[in-house]
Parts: structure tokens; sequence; C-alpha cells
């Protein structure tokens, strides 16, 4: 039987390498100058700490711009409240979400098994979904389907075995 995995993964590398890129230039643009603008990444989690609200939304601009350069997609992304932090300044915390949650799954194998073709079956594995056919075509269908329909988070195919 042919099989493959659907996955919803993020390069870390990528994000530091686009986080690097967002400190660079918002330690070099006029409009951020004397703003005390700083962005932290932690595990997935970046923290972005400016003056006000609007040079919030502009570094959160600056930043999503860097991620989706570097192929990092924004549909797992999660943005906290913007809460007052000390000294008249704003912070706002950015989560990259990874793996697929439970509700998430669920979501995927009911539409897999409602409009994905006969004789498909999908089996949830922790934070990742066996696809499995006896056809390979059945499994290439899938895959459209799966990239046609928002889920709400970025998802990849993988060990795809024939």
């Amino acid at each position: 039987m042919a099989s493959f995995d659907v996955v919803s993964e993020v390069d870390e590398q990528e994000v530091r390498n686009a986080i690097d890129q967002a400190q660079r230039e918002i330690a070099n643009r006029y409009d951020f100058k004397n703003t005390n603008s700083s962005i932290e990444l932690g595990d997935l989690v970046i923290t972005m700490h400016t003056a006000s609200e609007d040079r919030l939304n502009a570094l959160r601009i600056v930043v999503e711009e860097k991620l989706v350069k570097r192929g990092v997609s924004l549909r797992g992304v999660d943005y906290g409240d913007v809460q007052e932090a000390s000294q008249n300044t704003v912070r706002q915390v950015m989560t990259i979400a990874v793996g697929i949650s439970q509700e998430k799954s669920k979501l995927i194998n009911r539409t897999i098994k409602e409009k994905g073709p006969k004789g498909v079956s999908s089996q949830i594995q922790g934070d990742s979904i066996r696809v499995q056919a006896k056809k390979r075509d059945a499994l290439q269908e899938v895959i459209a389907l799966l990239k046609a329909e928002d889920v709400g988070i970025p998802l990849q195919f993988q060990n795809f075995r024939d």
C-alpha cells in the first residue's frame, strides 16, 4: 500500500535568519531611531518590544516580510495581545506553531473521509497524519485536496512511499 505523512513543520534556522535580518533592518531604518525597538527569539516565540502601537505594527510588518522572504508560512503564526511594558513601551508575543493539534488532525481526517477518493484511509500518529491508499493517484488527489483546503496551518507532505 502506498502512503505518505501530513506534517506541519517550520525550519527553525530560517526563522532565526529572518529574525536576524529584521533586527539589522530596524537598527538601520530611520523611523525606528530612538524608539528602543527590539526583537527577541526564544524557542519559536518572537517577542517584539517598541515605543508605541504604531511602531509595533511597523515592526510586525518587518518581521512578517522577512519570514515570508525566507519561506516561513504565516499560517502557523499566533499573535498575543499587545501589552503595556515599562517606561511607556509596548510588547507583543508572536508564536510559531509546530505540529498538528488534535482538533486540526480531526478536521483533516474528516476532510479526507468526506471529500477524498474511495479507498483512502488516514490515521492520527502524534502530531502527524498517515494517509494510505492502494493507488498512487488517490494519494495525489488527497494531496491536491489538502492543498486546496484551508486548515489554518501550513502543511507538508513527507515519506511518500509506493
